[in-house]
């Protein structure tokens, strides 16, 4: 049983990952579930792919492959491209997870996943990317110095602007529209992941501390105060 098209217009996935067997029952899978697919079997040629002029609206990222792991594509990914990429990494492999996130990927399933896991896993981060899109008629946000345009997708802080990875923009968004107040770890999770809370999960710790670093190499003031147990707050002065 596979779910309907996502929507009217079809959504383009790039797969790089070097497990055939895997990707052709993702492709068919994911061509049921109404997204254009397309494979690259090794790192390199993914990032290729990825670059080369070719539009994807999310990237499914194996860690382990031949000739450049997923860690170096993203790299690579990250100093020209925002697209979503999905990691997937060997079950329990907390560091590759963390490494991942570090890097600015989005998302990260374990292998072996269930297809209906993995189909709602897009879903979620493309629905945010529409809801971004949805609000692109919302007014600049401007709280303790730091600016969020929607409709510009633009990041200023003091007017030096900060560039993040579109989950980093979406928790900042949300804190920024919530400013003064605690949004907990699981309303972070459910409204930008798309997905619930769970425990030991340090996704959304990991995308809180990079958004930070990058605020801090603009301006060292502390601007996200954690509440230990239980969120995050943007100060407002």
């Amino acid at each position: 049983m596979t779910s309907s098209a996502p929507d009217s217009i079809k959504r383009a996935i790039l797969i790089i990952d070097d497990d055939t067997e895997l990707t052709d029952m993702l492709a068919s899978y994911l061509g049921a579930c109404g997204y254009t697919v397309t494979i690259a079997d090794n790192g390199r040629k993914g990032l290729e792919v990825a670059t080369s002029g070719g539009v994807f609206d999310l990237i499914l990222l194996d860690v382990m492959m031949p000739e450049m792991d997923g860690f170096d594509v993203l790299k690579n990914l990250r100093k020209t491209l925002l697209t979503p990429v999905l990691m997937l990494t060997a079950r329990g492999d907390d560091y590759d997870r963390i490494l991942g996130l570090e890097l600015g990927a989005d998302d990260y399933l374990p292998k072996p996943f269930n297809h209906r896991e993995l189909a709602a896993r897009i879903k979620a981060i493309l629905r945010r990317l529409e809801l971004t899109v949805s609000a692109a008629q919302q007014q600049d946000l401007q709280v303790h110095g730091l600016r969020l345009s929607v409709a510009r997708q633009h990041v200023s802080c003091d007017g030096q602007q900060v560039t993040l990875t579109g989950t980093e923009f979406s928790i900042l968004h949300l804190l920024m529209l919530s400013a003064g107040q605690l949004v907990t770890k699981n309303e972070i999770s459910e409204k930008v992941l798309g997905k619930k809370m769970m425990t030991f999960d340090r996704s959304i710790d990991m995308h809180v501390s990079n958004l930070r670093k990058k605020i801090a190499a603009v301006d060292a003031v502390e601007r996200i105060k954690t509440i230990r147990g239980s969120g995050y707050m943007l100060l407002i002065g």
